[in-house]
């Protein structure tokens, strides 16, 4: 169980980036985090992956995250944290040394279906190719818990649709996937979880079956949560056709 205890970040500039968080992450659930640009996503990922100073607490099986645990979790970031002057296969060669539950066969497997080179440097890669070896690496870790940040930009619709089945059929009952992505309605199917994010606070935490019973879709709920108006493309072009007359 990944657990987050009244998670606060506040940057030197006087930014508040997340306020209170509390959140319970179980083994096998791939949860969505959902909220506009700013609104304190990255930052919650950074945090569980120790890589920013934190207030609160967030443990894992109730240990803190440490050198000694942290290979437990992967991160795919749409930043990239590869080395961008070595190949797919010495990237192989490093996973398989310092990670011992590296998954040759799932990497192989990814590297084949996404048709990507395994001697050319990474750097030489297209952005699309990047955020997907980006995602092969995260998945074929050996983790237990999978942080993906917007892993999929750059990536047309039809790579990332059929990576979503493909997501689906490889992971074990155990894998948990904490996913942050803007495309709502493209992971809606894949999901078992939606968490919101409205500055720095959760602001709603629902199963998509809790969503079902309440005929709700995805996109509804979010735009339920976050009082989107409707109208209010109509009145901006209302104002703007007001000042051209």
């Amino acid at each position: 169980m990944l657990t987050i205890n009244n998670l606060q970040k506040h940057y030197l500039n006087g930014k508040t980036a997340l306020r209170g968080v509390n959140l319970e992450i179980g083994p096998g659930e791939i949860v969505g985090l959902f909220g506009e640009n700013g609104a304190g996503k990255t930052t919650l990922m950074k945090s569980i992956l120790n890589f920013l100073p934190y207030t609160g607490s967030i443990t894992l099986d109730g240990e803190p995250i440490t050198h000694r645990n942290i290979s437990r979790l992967s991160f795919a970031t749409c930043e990239h944290s590869f080395f961008p002057t070595l190949t797919a296969e010495g990237h192989r060669e490093f996973y398989e040394a310092h990670f011992p539950n590296f998954r040759r066969q799932r990497f192989d497997a990814l590297m084949e279906f996404f048709n990507l080179p395994r001697h050319r440097c990474i750097g030489s890669f297209s952005t699309g190719q990047q955020n997907q070896f980006e995602v092969i690496l995260s998945v074929s870790q050996g983790a237990e818990y999978i942080l993906m940040d917007e892993p999929f930009a750059g990536n047309d619709v039809f790579n990332r649709e059929d990576f979503y089945k493909v997501l689906l059929g490889i992971l074990d009952p155990n894998e948990t996937i904490l996913l942050s992505t803007h495309l709502i309605e493209e992971v809606e199917p894949i999901i078992s979880r939606a968490v919101l994010l409205h500055e720095g606070t959760i602001i709603g935490d629902q199963t998509i079956s809790q969503l079902e019973q309440h005929n709700l879709s995805l996109m509804q709920y979010v735009k339920q949560s976050y009082h989107y108006r409707s109208d209010r493309v109509g009145k901006a072009l209302n104002l703007l056709i007001e000042k051209e007359e």
